[in-house]
């Protein structure tokens, strides 16, 4: 059997992640995200209502694919370059509080978790990493909308009756 999490592509496979995230009660999206941007390269706040679970759906699989990741790591891959009118255009990296959140929600839902110590890391947190559960749900994320869809499909069909 392959591994869904390469099987599908990158776009696809974040949507339907992000999807399945939204059914877990730890991944809410603040109330403050409607007001923030996501970097100082931008000029205007977040304008997509389904930003929050894409986000955190696209942080999950990196993470995935990289097996180790921090905060630093994953503000310089959402980073742009910044506008500055006159001047060259510079690459500054992403803002780091909605990364910092989404990480911290997945720590509450058991999908991450802080990195033990690395050898020939001093005093730094080597960052997070996925759990055996967090592993789990992303290569069940197909099986799990389907499965989701059919139960949808079941009420429905139900109530209609």
């Amino acid at each position: 059997m392959k591994n869904p999490v390469y099987e599908l592509q990158a776009q696809e496979y974040n949507l339907k992640l992000a999807e399945a995230l939204k059914q877990l009660p730890e991944f809410e999206v603040p109330e403050w995200v409607q007001y923030v941007k996501s970097g100082p390269a931008k000029e205007r706040p977040i304008n997509d209502p389904e930003f929050w679970h894409k986000r955190a759906a696209s942080i999950l699989r990196q993470i995935y694919r990289k097996e180790l990741l921090g905060v630093s790591r994953l503000r310089t891959r959402y980073g742009s370059k910044k506008n500055r009118g006159q001047r060259p255009e510079r690459f500054v990296k992403a803002g780091g509080k909605i990364i910092r959140t989404i990480l911290q929600q997945s720590d509450r839902a058991g999908l991450t978790e802080m990195s033990k110590i690395v050898k020939g890391v001093r005093n730094k947190k080597p960052g997070r990493k996925l759990t055996a559960k967090g592993k789990d749900f992303m290569e069940a994320i197909k099986w799990f909308l389907k499965l989701l869809l059919f139960l949808r499909k079941k009420i429905w069909n139900y109530t209609e009756n």
